[in-house]
């Protein structure tokens, strides 16, 4: 699992070790990373360089140090975080062009390239966005939706694109609780199940038109 770090700096090392592990998802968001005894053990070094590297990467917002707790995840990569930072200093229009461009990207490959698994993956998470419309529960329906988009982005066939949106999801993520607030769950609903029947009849041009269409319904809320 881990390398006994031989070269360059031991910080730097087991701060990239550590890193690939959250990178990779083997460390996922909210995991509790195991205790300090037993990382030092595994990379053989010492109390105060693990320390160091932890530090490291809790300064990169990668790691959250809970007092009497132990550290826990709290970003999935380093890019997301700078994004995160980045996004949040944008007006909330300018993120929508953002989600635009990728999203419809995204919707327009998985029209052309979607396999039976990736269809049934994305009607398992139009059922959960649905599902949370129905009850009224609006954090449920935020997240639904944004796994919704992420598993789009997936059955985009872009590794890349997949990789990309996968980093800004959680900065992306207020971008689309706003909208909900200010537009209610009701109208995503619609225009979601517009944009699945589209990538399931591989129809790539209405893809795009459903993108298109409940982001200028965003866009207008902000406006009204």
């Amino acid at each position: 699992m881990l390398q006994q770090p031989t070269r360059l700096t031991l910080v730097e090392q087991v701060a990239g070790q550590l890193q690939s592990l959250i990178e990779s998802g083997r460390w996922p968001l909210g995991f509790r990373i195991p205790a300090e005894p037993e990382l030092m053990a595994e990379l053989n070094v010492s109390r105060n360089t693990l320390r160091e590297a932890i530090r490291a990467l809790t300064h990169a917002g990668l790691l959250r140090t809970r007092q009497g707790d132990g550290t826990y995840v709290c970003s999935s990569s380093a890019l997301g975080v700078v994004l995160e930072r980045r996004i949040k200093r944008e007006e909330l229009l300018k993120t929508l062009e953002v989600r635009h461009a990728l999203e419809r990207e995204a919707a327009c490959l998985a029209a052309r390239r979607r396999s039976e698994e990736d269809a049934a993956e994305l009607r398992a998470r139009l059922d959960a966005c649905e599902s949370a419309a129905e009850r009224g529960d609006q954090e449920a329906f935020i997240a639904a939706d944004v796994r919704l988009h992420q598993a789009i982005a997936a059955a985009s066939g872009n590794g890349l694109l997949q990789e990309l949106y996968a980093h800004v999801a959680d900065a992306l993520r207020e971008s689309v609780a706003e909208a909900v607030m200010r537009s209610g769950a009701c109208l995503h609903q619609t225009t979601h199940r517009r944009l699945f029947e589209a990538i399931w009849e591989r129809d790539p041009e209405r893809a795009a038109e459903a993108v298109r269409d409940y982001i200028e319904q965003a866009k207008q809320q902000i406006d009204a």
